[in-house]
């Protein structure tokens, strides 16, 4: 299978089994970010939940070395099989976000990681562990938010997108109460995908969404001060 990830991208020639996280909107638009990036052979970047392995990939690419992250070992296999199908060596860490690669330190961090609020207090089973995040679609943010200052080396960057209904003022808050420098770089609106359709009852009573059912997806940029 081949797909664009953003309009005019290469291509990117993918093995996606069920059970892993497709490339979609939100991908094209971290991508964006990515290719805004210096990026140069010395460059080490981290892809906390890389899923299909489709930013892992693009910042091979573009000669960065690569490790790439994730808790699910069919995602872990899906990244690494496509690193070969587009010619780039991506080295594959088993592990929760940070946890997977203890000690270390990144010119840059990727991530798109689960945003999408969800009724209920149980944990995400399946496939909807890659968008599902908790009542306030915090689940993972806030732990991304508290690492990015350990994780990422004295001038190093981290991408990180997310939804509107995750509450991106919060996440902007938190990166500089760690002592980052935080901004949107990136911002898209889409129609409600099958998920948020499936809920909009629900977010409706949250006062989450009002009228039109568009949601607005953005990349935060964060660099230590």
């Amino acid at each position: 299978m081949t797909i664009g990830i953003a309009p005019g991208a290469d291509r990117f020639h993918c093995w996606i089994p069920p059970g892993v996280y497709r490339p979609q909107t939100d991908t094209g638009l971290l991508r964006g970010a990515l290719h805004r990036e210096r990026i140069t052979a010395r460059t080490e970047v981290l892809d906390l939940g890389t899923g299909s392995g489709a930013l892992a990939v693009e910042a091979s690419r573009l000669g960065a070395r690569v490790t790439a992250v994730d808790i699910s070992w069919r995602a872990l296999a899906t990244a690494w099989c496509n690193g070969l199908l587009n010619g780039q060596v991506v080295k594959v860490r088993h592990g929760d976000l940070a946890a997977a690669v203890p000690g270390r330190r990144f010119d840059l961090v990727v991530t798109n990681p689960p945003y999408v609020p969800a009724p209920g207090d149980g944990p995400p089973r399946g496939l909807a562990r890659a968008w599902d995040a908790g009542w306030d679609g915090r689940l993972l943010i806030d732990r991304i938010c508290a690492a990015a200052p350990t994780v990422l080396r004295p001038a190093g960057t981290l991408l990180m997108v997310h939804s509107h209904l995750s509450g991106v003022e919060e996440s902007l808050a938190r990166l500089r109460s760690g002592g980052l420098s935080a901004e949107v770089v990136e911002r898209t609106r889409l129609p409600f995908g099958p998920v948020l359709r499936s809920r909009v009852g629900w977010l409706r009573e949250r006062g989450l969404v009002a009228g039109r059912t568009n949601e607005e997806l953005v990349v935060i940029r964060a660099e230590h001060t």
